[in-house]
């Protein structure tokens, strides 16, 4: 007997133990400036167990899409902020983890004793009635509890469509993945009918899918219904493109912007690009250098000769930096963002293609990991490829200046050495936007023409 007794008190000693194993799980900052950011998708459901190096969850940033891989073994124990989830505080719980084995029946009394900041807005806003159970629950899960109070003779499809109505009625917000809540707009129709199989009743793009109208709505005139399709579509803005909209409307009210345009003969970097590219076509494997590598490369030279542009303005001082570290603007699906090409001016031209190449690839796949860009001296910003001629582009705060590029035209010049007396050249607008905090109006002009006379004499680069 006591052997049997010190069993059973090893083993509730083990399971009490594996009941505190239980633990909370905070929104991680991906960056030190970060405040909040997004649930793009939990890669792993509640119940399923994750072994250390795995990816969890996709969390948005102002910038990306990024992998959060978890540091241990253990297992999903309990989801409390799901998919789609936006404005989520850094340090907010927004899951239980566990041991693999622990007992994770009380994953969820463990949650409601640790509530995130994301929860309180909907305690206060839910307005529950005191006789409702004390145990939280999602909008689904208390639309489906809620459900059998109808008094509806139809039976289960009536009492939960009323259970959706008085959903609705109380402003509670519908759970749903972005790519569900897309869908359903495209196509017209309601979430507040479609029953949600995610974690926590959450709608995914699969229930969406399989959403078939109910007779009610089968019976309804098709005038009615095309009538109330709506005019427009609204997108939600994601956090990057809140972040984006933030910064460029603060650098157009707090910086004194001025633009300095040239034009730029492209004749001799043209000729030379072809005879590098036919010379890394004859390797295997070879890239191709694009008219932006030796955009890039002179830049970095104009700035050893002109400095003063390679600044930033950080209030009480002027910070001049010794390497410079080019941002370029890249367009992705989600917004703009500007990966870094580190320490440009020492590099080669070949160099700065595989690493724009790469930079720009992982930027639209939304896998540039902060380092990546976070930083840089100098922004350069390049239209020309799709038929701009001309314009002025916005400064990234703190950098001191921006480079606006334009595409190259055919235009007739002035040649008396000719016997037509003019002659064809291809030309190139550049425009340097400049902070005058930091960037004199002759500075700007003197940087400028450095620019200019690397970009139409290309072989000094050699030098």
């Amino acid at each position: 007997m006591s052997a049997l007794a010190r069993t059973v008190f090893t083993r509730r000693f083990h399971v009490s133990a594996r009941r505190n194993a239980l633990s909370k799980f905070s929104f991680p900052a991906m960056s030190p400036t970060m405040t909040e950011g997004g649930i793009a998708n939990w890669k792993k459901k509640e119940g399923e167990t994750f072994s250390a190096g795995d990816v969890i969850l996709e969390i948005e940033t102002d910038k990306a899409t990024m992998d959060v891989e978890a540091q241990d073994d253990g297992v999903i124990a309990k989801i409390i902020v799901g998919d789609g989830s936006k404005g989520v505080k850094v340090g907010t719980t927004i899951a239980v983890m566990a041991e693999e084995g622990d007992d994770l029946s009380g994953a969820a009394a463990f949650a409601a004793e640790q509530p995130s900041e994301a929860e309180k807005p909907k305690a206060s806003e839910s307005a529950p009635k005191q006789d409702a159970p004390p145990t939280p629950t999602s909008p689904a899960l208390t639309a489906a509890s809620e459900a059998p109070k109808s008094t509806s003779p139809s039976g289960t499809k009536d009492s939960s469509s009323a259970g959706e109505k008085k959903e609705l009625s109380k402003g509670e917000r519908i759970f749903a993945s972005p790519i569900a809540k897309k869908i359903a707009l495209e196509q017209g129709i309601p979430l507040a009918k479609v029953k949600g199989t995610g974690p926590d009743g959450r709608i995914t793009r699969e229930d969406v899918e399989k959403y078939k109208p109910g007779s009610t709505a089968a019976a309804a005139p098709a005038s009615k219904a095309a009538a109330a399709e709506p005019e427009y579509e609204d997108t939600p803005v994601s956090s990057m493109r809140k972040v984006i909209g933030q910064r460029l409307l603060q650098s157009k009210q707090e910086i004194p912007h001025y633009y300095v345009t040239v034009d730029i003969d492209m004749g001799r970097v043209n000729k030379l690009r072809e005879v590098f590219n036919k010379s890394l076509a004859e390797k295997e494997g070879g890239a191709k250098l694009s008219v932006n590598d030796f955009i890039t490369k002179a830049a970095a030279l104009a700035m050893k000769d002109v400095p003063d542009v390679n600044s930033a303005w950080l209030g009480e001082t002027i910070r001049q930096f010794k390497k410079v570290d080019i941002s370029m603007a890249v367009s992705t699906p989600t917004g703009l963002i500007t990966p870094i090409i580190k320490d440009v001016g020492g590099k080669g031209l070949s160099a700065i293609s595989a690493e724009s190449k790469t930079l720009a690839k992982k930027a639209r796949d939304g896998k540039l990991q902060p380092h990546e860009y976070q930083g840089g001296s100098f922004t350069i910003s390049n239209l020309g490829m799709f038929g701009v001629s001309h314009f002025t582009a916005i400064i990234n705060p703190p950098q001191s200046a921006i480079l606006a590029i334009g595409g190259v035209s055919s235009t007739l010049v002035p040649a008396p050495q000719e016997e037509k007396g003019w002659e064809v050249k291809h030309v190139m607008k550049a425009t340097l936007s400049a902070d005058h905090r930091v960037v004199d109006g002759a500075v700007a002009a003197r940087w400028l023409n450095a620019f200019k006379s690397y970009m139409e004499n290309p072989l000094t680069f050699m030098l």
